[in-house]
């Protein structure tokens, strides 16, 4: 294939992947914006009651006893998980009609870790889908679609990073007789943006790559969790697989204990209650993670057996979910606080500008070339017939 082939081949790839997936990494981009301060705008936007203010060293209230106080509230329903916020004294308790439900039809109560006094009912995730944050996530991760949605997207992320790898390949050609960051303002229209285009295409290269990639992992969190499941943690609890559902289980607290004697250094985040999805009917699975920069992303739970309170096992996650949630800090820009949040949103900024200017110039070629159709056919039908011999 000659030099000239080979970049008519690169220019195409680029063309297409581009405008294929440009709409939708608009509207990712856009939703991506206020999900970068998501902690910030959810604090600000909630209605619930403030936690209450105590001493340092004050012990917090049993996760049994929590745990109780939900089901007193809704005592036909079952618990699904209990999650302990990392940043503010608050236990949440997930809830369902049954572990059959849609986890969509889940909702939760938000408790003070310390008092134990109930803050908030919240709606269920369905409902919460329609506030302001819950329509920027859905928009941004599923569109609303569930996992179709979500593998969709992953495709739509595919393209954008096949986008800025074709981008590369054009430029250096097309750049080549241009200083870096040339706009050639005294020229068209069309040539300006076309600079702009490249320009910042090529500031927000590393940036944008990186939010690609780690977009694409995260919406195949679903298949890789189901994978998993289904393969390690199903050989892990083989030996359960025919015994009857628990009419009972131990108490929480004692297997919050036990899981975190089976990982020393680690902090436990949550617990999934026996029959929840991410659970084993007859395991609380009790996730933790690290307590250093890197670990702290990383996730390790513990099976413990929801009748005896014996650690069965601590299922170390395989690499490809390391991989996952390694990228989840990277794709949304918060483990570095406020400073790196808006250097995110300033490069999440360029890059819809890139694409809007990737539409502008599509759009202004198309008109180009009909223009120049248009005259050669006036041209044509102006011209005197050929004199009959």
């Amino acid at each position: 294939m000659t030099a000239a082939a080979s970049l008519k081949s690169w220019y195409w790839i680029h063309k297409w992947s581009s405008l294929v997936c440009t709409l939708f990494l608009l509207v990712i981009c856009i939703t991506g914006l206020p999900l970068v301060f998501h902690e910030e705008l959810e604090h600000l936007l909630d209605d619930g009651k403030p936690y209450a203010v105590v001493a340092e060293g004050t012990p917090r209230s049993t996760l049994d006893s929590i745990v109780q106080s939900a089901r007193q509230q809704y005592p036909g329903e079952a618990v699904q998980y209990v999650y302990m916020d990392d940043h503010e004294p608050t236990v949440y308790v997930g809830m369902a009609e049954s572990y059959a439900s849609d986890p969509k039809q889940h909702h939760y109560m938000r408790f003070d870790a310390h008092t134990g006094e109930l803050l908030k009912d919240g709606d269920t995730l369905a409902a919460e889908q329609f506030t302001f944050m819950g329509l920027m996530l859905a928009l941004h991760v599923d569109m609303f679609a569930g996992l179709p949605g979500q593998l969709f997207l992953g495709l739509m992320g595919l393209l954008f990073v096949v986008a800025i790898v074709s981008g590369v390949v054009l430029y250096g050609p097309f750049m080549k007789k241009l200083s870096f960051g040339t706009v050639r303002k005294q020229r068209s229209t069309r040539l300006k943006w076309l600079d702009l285009h490249n320009l910042l295409g090529a500031v927000t290269l590393v940036w944008a790559t990186v939010v690609g990639v780690t977009g694409v992992i995260n919406e195949l969190a679903v298949p890789l969790y189901g994978l998993w499941q289904s393969t390690e943690v199903a050989e892990l609890i083989a030996s359960y697989k025919h015994d009857a559902p628990l009419l009972k289980h131990t108490s929480m607290d004692a297997a919050v204990t036990a899981a975190a004697s089976a990982v020393p250094g680690n902090e436990v985040v949550s617990i999934s209650y026996p029959g929840n999805l991410y659970a084993t009917p007859h395991h609380y699975v009790i996730w933790t993670k690290g307590n250093t920069p890197l670990t702290g992303h990383l996730f390790t739970p513990v099976l413990v057996d929801a009748g005896t309170g014996a650690v069965t096992a601590v299922a170390h996650p395989p690499w490809y979910l390391n991989l996952l949630e390694l990228s989840r800090p990277l794709h949304f820009g918060d483990y570095g606080g406020m400073p790196l949040k808006v250097i995110w949103v300033l490069l999440d900024l360029l890059t819809i500008i890139v694409l809007v200017s990737g539409l502008y110039l599509w759009f202004a070629r198309r008109k180009a070339n009909d223009a120049r159709i248009a005259l050669m056919v006036r041209d044509i039908s102006a011209a005197p017939a050929p004199a009959r011999v």
